[in-house]
């Protein structure tokens, strides 16, 4: 689908190293110095699920194939990147491209690593970020009404246009992110077209020391306190339902990148027994960003291949098709649809189409999490 998260922060919170951890297809250089990254770095990351592995179990098949997402490890932002300092305006534009952002900050301290910042303080740290990108988004908004201000006076529906604008740069000025401001879908098309940055939905990662990976220390605390805070003020501000739109995930990166090093499944075991860790730290952080995404996955299994698929959630069944093929939507004729459960129950499609637990769905059928389908086409 070509989603992309951005690994984000101020230089040298763990970045690249997080990145080197979770990606399978490509590296970055991790040092100790300011705007060790320049060009982003992209890599493929395999979305770790159980289902997938009891499936093929199940099948048998030839290849057993993950879905994935894509990590884009971005360069350092520093304070007055908004206004271009230390390549600023670059960086912003990198993560103006990205589907997601997913926050490093520092929670652990070491002489040995340079911080320019002063005395570590997540929640500062967290706040820079946020500044710069809504000062860029204000920066977009306000030339967007300057156009739009004079057309809008005979066109009703620039005006509309155009009081979104006004809303959108107050919020900003207030120093809140647009993610949390409370916009129909009808009101977003007024500034779909400016990429907004601090529109994006965010996972925080609290990079903190050994001791600290499994319960967190005083700066994660922190951290989790500040967001809680800015998630309390933004329901009261827009009145609406609560909705988790973000979620912070403790960690230490290198630990993180040595367990990923380790090919010997009996090994990464071992290692992970002796801190104590009943799975990586980087699964569920996958799983939280394909979470964020609002992503969804199906299967289909066979005896040459069980795969997993990553659709949006709320997608029907021609548009999940056409992510296998093309051609599987443009000649889309029905889905024979088994839920994981019961495919897993039953322990075949032959078994569960005698149990009658295979459904043949249409057109207008919207996809659930872990549906196993085959579909049907003519070209």
């Amino acid at each position: 689908m070509g989603l992309q998260a951005g690994i984000v922060g101020l230089p040298n919170v763990g970045k690249s190293t997080l990145f080197n951890a979770v990606s399978n297809s490509a590296k970055a250089q991790a040092s100790n110095y300011r705007f060790c990254t320049i060009e982003p770095n992209v890599g493929l990351v395999d979305v770790p699920d159980p289902r997938l592995y009891k499936l093929a179990e199940l099948v048998k098949p030839t290849r057993t194939v993950p879905t994935q997402l894509e990590i884009v490890d971005i360069a350092g932002l520093v304070r007055g990147a908004s206004k271009g300092e230390g390549l600023g305006n670059k960086f912003l534009a990198n993560i103006r491209e990205v589907d997601a952002i997913i926050h490093v900050i520092r929670c652990f301290e070491d002489e040995n690593v340079l911080r320019e910042e002063g005395k570590i303080d997540p929640v500062s740290d967290k706040e820079i970020i946020d500044a710069e990108l809504q000062l860029k988004d204000l920066e977009s908004v306000e030339k967007k009404i300057q156009k739009t201000e004079k057309q809008a006076k005979a066109d009703p529906k620039l005006k509309a246009e155009l009081e979104v604008l006004l809303r959108c740069k107050a919020h900003l000025e207030k120093g809140k992110n647009i993610h949390d401001l409370d916009l129909s879908k009808e009101e977003k098309t007024a500034i779909a077209d400016l990429f907004l940055l601090t529109d994006k939905p965010v996972l925080y990662v609290a990079n903190v020391d050994e001791a600290s990976m499994l319960t967190g220390n005083k700066y994660s605390d922190a951290l989790i306190e500040a967001v809680k805070r800015s998630h309390l003020e933004a329901l009261n501000e827009a009145s609406r339902t609560f909705r988790e739109e973000a979620e912070i995930i403790i960690m230490n990166a290198s630990i993180e990148a040595q367990i990923q090093e380790m090919e010997n499944p009996e090994d990464r075991k071992m290692f992970m027994e002796e801190y104590g860790m009943h799975e990586p730290a980087l699964d569920r952080l996958i799983h939280a960003t394909y979470k964020l995404l609002d992503l969804y996955t199906f299967f289909t299994a066979g005896e040459k291949e069980v795969r997993a698929w990553t659709i949006h959630e709320g997608w029907k069944a021609p548009q999940a098709a056409g992510i296998i093929h093309t051609d599987f939507e443009k000649g889309f004729i029905k889905a024979e649809v088994i839920s994981y459960d019961d495919f897993v129950k039953y322990g075949s499609e032959a078994a569960c189409r005698e149990a009658g637990k295979l459904r043949i769905e249409g057109k207008e059928y919207v996809v659930k999490d872990g549906d196993v389908i085959h579909f049907r086409f003519n070209i």
